[in-house]
């Protein structure tokens, strides 16, 4: 795999010239519009095919891959423009396997909610060992607030992709509430109840697992909080089921606020079999601009947790989204707008403006004026910054990541990450 970086007056077609590879592949595998239009500074992630197929008439894409001796999922993890589809045309060129250099194996979870479009979920499934709809929540009464999750389970089996249920404290209202987290730790009778319908909910739709997000829990809570979870836990595994938990970005046991205070992490790492690091919105609605997920911010958070939680239990958190600033920020009143990667690219196609890159924080950013006279501020992710995130998974033996979220198409993120591992 390559990375390269779009220079002034550079084209798709002499960019695909130079590397030896096909322009239409090239720009279906990174997202470039059929003008072929490419902003200064974008990424594009070159891949070398060591070994091709041209589908003749009648030919699946199951009987290529007996051909071949590999499967489905892998011929749909090499070519991108499949969609997670089975439609072939004769004289289709697939890529059968790459001349990549794998760094590792390692697993990768994303998260969704149940109104994704169809064709952007099943283009998605193959890279992913795990699938969490997002999500259900805990209702006033303590039981589970519903989820239409059903076409989601479909399309992850049907693409090799383990469904994982997702609990957490959101509300009817869709936020996340701290009395109703505070409800179910310190009422045992109403946890009884909140796990016998978690139980039974796994049973009916056939997860795998179960993912457990309380944010914004008081401090006070931490041991109750540890206490649920080992007693989820517990009844889990006596069903060969596991149980993670995800953690709030923290640097020390001693860090202060709503958001830290009850997520200890050796409490609760002791409690689960593993731990989703949220090490992303550093940069976020309300706050000044910057990037998503600083590389020194995120490798800060690492540092910290392998001194209280075995690497093999943690699932790093990549972000797939950004956000695009009006100026001045004014803090209290300025809000972000979160947006698609790919959407922050168009925005400087639109308006002409070369990408920049922060070589400390590892991450893209952009200015531009808008229709108004409004000056904007975008970070967002690309192959440079989605390459350094994910290499750090191997760095520190971590059993692999997890996509915050897939309701936005960005395929580089992909295609960095099965140049760099063997998808478990």
């Amino acid at each position: 795999m390559t990375i390269h970086v779009v220079q002034s007056g550079e084209t798709l077609d002499a960019i695909a010239a130079r590397y030896g590879v096909d322009p239409a592949q090239l720009g279906a595998a990174n997202g470039v519009g059929a003008d072929g239009a490419l902003a200064v500074g974008q990424t594009l992630v070159v891949r070398f095919p060591r070994q091709v197929h041209a589908v003749r008439p009648g030919e699946t894409l199951s009987s290529i891959a007996a051909a071949y001796g590999t499967d489905t999922r892998a011929l749909w993890q090499n070519n991108w423009a499949l969609g997670g589809g089975d439609a072939l045309t004769a004289g289709q060129v697939l890529t059968i396997s790459y001349f990549d250099e794998k760094i590792g194996a390692a697993a990768f979870n994303g998260y969704a909610y149940p109104f994704i479009e169809a064709g952007l979920l099943e283009a998605q499934l193959p890279y992913l060992t795990y699938m969490a709809p997002f999500t259900y929540g805990i209702n006033a009464q303590g039981g589970l607030l519903p989820l239409d999750d059903g076409a989601m389970l479909t399309a992850a089996r049907s693409h090799g992709t383990r469904p994982v249920m997702h609990l957490s404290t959101l509300t009817e209202s869709g936020q996340f509430d701290t009395e109703r987290g505070a409800m179910v730790l310190t009422d045992y009778a109403l946890q009884e109840e909140l796990i016998a319908g978690i139980m039974e909910n796994i049973r009916q739709k056939g997860y795998v697992g179960l993912d457990v997000d309380f944010e914004y829990l008081p401090g006070y809570l931490a041991a109750a909080y540890a206490a649920f979870l080992d007693r989820l836990h517990r009844l889990l595994r006596s069903q060969g089921l596991f149980l993670w938990a995800a953690l709030a970005p923290k640097t020390s046991s001693a860090q202060r606020g709503l958001l830290y205070e009850a997520h200890d992490y050796a409490a609760v790492s002791a409690a689960v079999d593993a731990v989703l690091l949220m090490t992303y919105e550093w940069g976020y609605t309300a706050g000044p601009p910057m990037a998503v997920a600083p590389l020194p911010n995120v490798r800060a958070v690492l540092d910290y947790a392998v001194t209280e939680i075995p690497a093999g239990k943690i699932f790093l958190g990549i972000p797939n989204y950004g956000y695009d600033w009006p100026l001045p920020f004014v803090r209290g009143v300025t809000r972000a707008q979160s947006i698609s990667n790919q959407r922050a690219i168009e925005l400087a196609l639109e308006h002409s403006i070369a990408i920049q890159f922060d070589e400390t924080a590892q991450s893209p950013f952009f200015h531009y004026t808008d229709g108004g006279g409004t000056v904007h501020e975008v970070w967002f992710e690309d192959a440079r910054s989605l390459d350094a995130k994910l290499r750090l998974i191997a760095e520190y033996g971590f059993q692999g990541g997890g996509i915050w979220n897939l309701m936005r198409p960005f395929s580089q993120i992909w295609q960095v990450m099965a140049a760099l591992y063997d998808i478990w």
